[in-house]
């Protein structure tokens, strides 16, 4: 689908700077652009691309000022950065590929399908789901038993949605990932054995909430495992059972969150981020990389890290004697001998 400048701009309430009828059909990266493409500039780091670049149209903000001949067409905006990405929404949206419901689906007569949806081979839709309108469900999706899907739901490939599940408004499912499978939970008894405690909760996932590829959220013992609204999470991540995320929180690949922890909204936690079970972290904190919780963080705002994680400006002065460790251990060596001879 082509889109000249002008229904670009008006669009994104930008001004059109050169030709508004030229065309394009494809996005690209400004340092690589072809004739056809709209790319954007945000980062001062690649304004010299701007210059260079094959793109036919550049996003740019309104006090952009160019100092050259810039070869395409310009639109200016307030922000590039957050108008790429809507552009990039959109191109995306315009490739779902949605063609209604495969007749190789496997759909219970009990379900609530709403209007406008999108079923892909070999999925299976069980007893008493209710789907909204505008979900996109790809091939080989299962849904258990009495799940609830919200409006314009995007679920990709291969995912899994346990039974009793709530998915919201708006969120997007990426392939792999599993929702309501068992929590944790087996009590030690007689002879080294465990006794599975029976997981008889849910998850919710509140609306917009975005859940990367491969990653695992427990159902709850009793009550709910609750991801809040806007929730960002990344690959690969553990969320155990009765886990609660507050809204805005975004998480990066590979963490680990032990059940019953609740983490407050609009936190920032790294990568391969350890959290022990049945704490509590504050609103707006931000936790670094490879950090590890074991304990609550109730000052709201704290930035931390480290193994233990630590308020980080004393984890980044311990970094430096750590590095200096080796030396610091020379001279205490160094000054006991001395002293050792003074005694002598």
């Amino acid at each position: 689908m082509e889109f000249t400048a002008a229904q670009i701009a008006g669009f994104l309430k930008g001004t059109v700077e050169g030709n508004p009828d030229v065309t394009v059909s494809n996005l690209a990266k400004i340092d690589d652009g072809t004739p056809g493409t709209l790319t954007f500039l945000a980062n001062p780091k690649y304004t010299p691309f701007i210059y260079t670049t094959g793109s036919s149209i550049i996003v740019v903000n309104e006090d952009f000022i160019a100092t050259q001949v810039v070869p395409g067409t310009l639109i200016r905006v307030a922000d590039a950065y957050s108008s790429f990405a809507t552009l990039l929404e959109m191109f995306d949206q315009s490739k779902t590929g949605a063609t209604g419901i495969s007749p190789h689906t496997v759909v219970a007569t009990s379900a609530l399908l709403g209007e406008n949806i999108s079923i892909g081979d070999f999925s299976v839709i069980s007893k008493d789901v209710t789907i909204g309108k505008n979900v996109i469900i790809h091939p080989q999706v299962f849904i258990g038993n009495n799940v609830t899907i919200g409006d314009e739901t995007v679920i990709y490939p291969g995912v899994k949605i346990y039974h009793d599940s709530i998915i919201g408004h708006r969120c997007t499912l990426h392939s792999g990932v599993v929702i309501g499978s068992d929590g944790f939970g087996f009590a030690p008894i007689a002879g080294n054995n465990y006794q599975k405690i029976p997981q008889l909760g849910n998850v919710i996932l509140e609306n917009d909430v975005e859940i990367g590829s491969n990653t695992t959220i427990d159902r709850a013992t009793l009550g709910s495992t609750i991801i809040r609204r806007g929730v960002k999470l990344d690959n690969l991540i553990q969320v155990g059972h009765n886990a609660e995320i507050g809204e805005n929180t975004v998480v990066a690949a590979q963490t680990g969150i032990s059940g019953s922890t609740k983490i407050g909204k609009n936190c920032m936690i790294g990568g391969q981020v350890g959290i022990v079970g049945h704490i509590t972290i504050a609103d707006n904190v931000k936790i670094g990389a490879g950090s590890g919780v074991e304990a609550s963080i109730t000052r709201n705002g704290a930035m931390m890290l480290g193994a233990p994680a630590i308020e980080i400006n004393k984890a980044r002065r311990n970094f430096i004697h750590w590095r200096n460790l080796d030396e610091i251990v020379r001279k205490v060596y160094s000054i006991e001998k001395k002293l050792n001879n003074l005694h002598e």
